[in-house]
């Protein structure tokens, strides 16, 4: 008697159990993406005018993310509401120089430092 009894409530927590998983699940499906906060480290010796991102490889750039604003050398600038997912990300310096790095992966509050060896290779590689 004691068994079959102890069997009945395993079997009901165990219900109860993955219900409550499955909504949990079911939850965590429904809320949105956390945007992250990245910022951009210029490290180099070029202001930089403009900064675009692009799902990867789609190239569809949308915006310029500074607006009015430049990115002088040697500052930081950050940029709040950025979904995270893998991007590729446009610069523009200050003599129309384009530089895209590739696959940026955003995932949270992050920064990106871009130094004159990067932009000179970035810009090398964009040229091809």
């Amino acid at each position: 008697m004691w068994r079959s009894y102890l069997v009945d409530l395993a079997r009901n927590l165990m219900k109860k159990a993955f219900a409550a998983l499955a909504l949990a699940v079911s939850f965590m499906q429904a809320l949105p993406a956390v945007a992250a906060t990245i910022t951009i480290e210029n490290a180099s010796s070029w202001d930089i005018q403009e900064v675009y991102f692009a799902p990867f490889r789609q190239r569809d750039w949308g915006d310029d993310h500074l607006g009015k604003q430049v990115l002088k050398a040697g500052k930081t600038l950050s940029l709040n509401d950025v979904e995270p997912g893998v991007w590729d990300v446009r610069l523009v310096d200050e003599d129309d120089d384009e530089c895209v790095v590739e696959g940026q992966q955003i995932s949270a509050s992050q920064t990106l430092v871009i130094d004159d060896e990067d932009l000179m290779n970035c810009q090398a590689a964009s040229e091809q």
